[in-house]
């Protein structure tokens, strides 16, 4: 067995459902202290933060991950349990196994044979662990990044190691990621018998129409590195059950996932200018979740090509699609980030697996990064 796959038996075989870590980081921290790494717990509410560092010379390049995993779903419907790490058809099945505790082990693995063979190397590397990627993210990396900045400690590099890839590992990286900004609107109205409409108003009458405007908005038209921006409804609630009631308000949840062509406060206008101008009654609450970000070719983007083509192959792409990820929190410091991981087909699903020989490819182009970067 590899050392790498035998790393992450250990760490998917911890159940650490969002927020809990359940020793992860007590496992990677014993691995990298005989390294030279330094440990230091940033823990915030029920949120586990590890900072581990080797070095005080810059650049700073920093792996960054998270412990937590997303819950498992149906039990039933996994083929194997799923926090009994099997290996069927070649495979590692378990959850985390690809979000992302299988990059956590290979960026282990490659930091042991890189500081064997590079024990003079220039700068410092840095691991970053938190619990709460997969939660709310309000007492992870955001956190520790204002620890770092509070004391001026400057990240020049960051690799994420979310699952990135997509038909190969290393065929593509993530070089920045969208905004996310999250609305909850509550629209007054007042209930009534449906019997006698003229003594009550109905909230979903009346929004009904901004509805229409609110998704036929068009936002932007994106530009060369993201696509437009899109705003989705997730969810609207109201009335009582009942038949005969016309409902008092309707609660109506959505988000937009918004490219660098905007901004919130902008967003914010907009969106209010909509429900203004149909007469609404409402109160509206908003929540970011994150800004979008872009690192533009850069030291660590040029390496990470290098690095792909040399353990690969083949060329790499570059592209800011899916969600959003803790490297949000670490682009407004200035850092150069990208993400880079295993592929992405199976995450948050039930039988997620990561490839065996995945495992081994994605701990070589981690080590020859480090290589390109810091020797």
């Amino acid at each position: 067995m590899s050392a790498t796959l035998e790393l992450l038996k250990d760490l998917i075989g911890r159940a650490s459902v969002t927020p809990k870590d359940e020793g992860c980081q007590d496992v990677l921290a014993a691995r990298l202290a005989p390294l030279g790494f330094r440990e230091e717990r940033l823990n915030f509410a029920d949120t586990q933060n590890i900072w581990l560092r080797k070095g005080d010379a810059k650049p700073l390049f920093v792996f960054l991950g998270h412990t937590d995993v997303v819950p498992t779903g149906p039990l039933e419907a996994w083929q194997s349990p799923p926090f009994e790490p099997t290996v069927r058809d070649g495979k590692l099945y378990g959850r985390g196994a690809a979000d992302m505790k299988g990059s956590i082990a290979a960026f282990t693995t490659a930091l042991e044979r890189f500081l064997a063979a590079h024990p003079e190397h220039q700068g410092s590397i840095a691991v970053m662990m938190t619990s709460d990627e997969e939660g709310i993210a309000t007492h992870g990396v955001v956190k520790v990044v204002e620890v770092l900045e509070a004391r001026v400690e400057k990240i020049d590099w960051c690799l994420v190691g979310e699952p990135s890839s997509d038909k190969k590992i290393g065929d593509v990286i993530r070089v920045g990621r969208r905004g996310s900004l999250c609305a909850k609107l509550t629209v007054k109205g007042i209930q009534g018998h449906v019997a006698y409409p003229e003594l009550a108003e109905n909230p979903i009458h009346t929004f009904a129409p901004a509805l229409k405007a609110l998704t036929e908005e068009v936002w932007d038209t994106g530009n060369a590195f993201f696509p437009p921006t899109s705003l989705q409804v997730s969810n609207i609630h109201s009335g009582t059950g009942a038949e005969n009631i016309i409902p008092g308000s309707v609660e109506v949840l959505f988000n937009l996932r918004f490219c660098t062509e905007l901004d919130e406060q902008t967003i914010k206008q907009r969106t209010q200018a909509i429900f203004d101008r149909h007469g609404l009654n409402y109160a509206i609450e908003w929540r970011l979740s994150g800004n979008p970000f872009l690192t533009r070719k850069g030291r660590l983007i040029d390496a990470a090509h290098e690095a792909i083509k040399t353990v690969t192959g083949y060329d790499t792409h570059d592209d800011t699609g899916g969600g959003t990820s803790d490297g949000r929190f670490i682009a407004p410091t200035g850092a150069e980030v990208i993400e880079l991981g295993p592929l992405n087909e199976s995450i948050h699903k039930v039988n997620e697996h990561v490839g065996l020989q995945d495992l081994e490819t994605l701990s070589s182009i981690y080590e020859q990064l480090l290589i390109k970067l810091l020797t």
